[in-house]
């Protein structure tokens, strides 16, 4: 299974001390340099995580595309989409709704983050979602009140 995440997952998954569930569910995750490039730019959250075995740093090829992209996403999300492009992902770890339709639009698969935390529910690699969700929330996330409850109710705990 190839799959490639863009900074967000990366961050929030670190921010609450479940980055292995990456490894856990796909293996190895390719990530573009930009990507790393924002998540080493500041010594917080991911800062050390990216540098895991689990991570593969690629750089894309083609920049054109990065180009165009560059009019809607930043660096890390246009480079996200146009690694998962070239190297034909089965899964695009993005979590930014504007970077999420487009890699939709272009025949990928995106993921989010919460959709990466319902998996390691249902194969039991956490115990419950809520506190984890809430935590996330206490280090700078933002979900609706609407999603969360949604989420939560998928997983059996509302």
């Amino acid at each position: 299974m190839i799959v490639v995440s863009n900074t967000t997952p990366i961050i929030s998954l670190s921010s609450i001390g479940k980055i292995n569930l990456l490894k856990k569910i796909f293996y190895k995750i390719y990530v573009p340099t930009a990507v790393f490039n924002e998540i080493k730019a500041k010594k917080s959250y991911g800062y050390d995580d990216i540098d895991k075995d689990f991570f593969k740093i690629y750089n894309i090829k083609d920049n054109i595309k990065k180009f165009l992209l560059l009019n809607e996403l930043d660096d890390g999300e246009a480079e996200t989409i146009v690694l998962a492009l070239e190297i034909k992902a089965d899964f695009v770890l993005i979590d930014e709704r504007i970077g999420y339709n487009l890699a939709k639009s272009l025949g990928l698969n995106p993921i989010g983050t919460l959709a990466i935390l319902i998996e390691a529910k249902r194969r039991g690699f956490i115990e419950k979602l809520e506190p984890l969700l809430q935590e996330m929330v206490n280090r700078g996330r933002w979900y609706s009140e609407f999603v969360v409850e949604k989420v939560l109710k998928k997983v059996g705990e509302r």
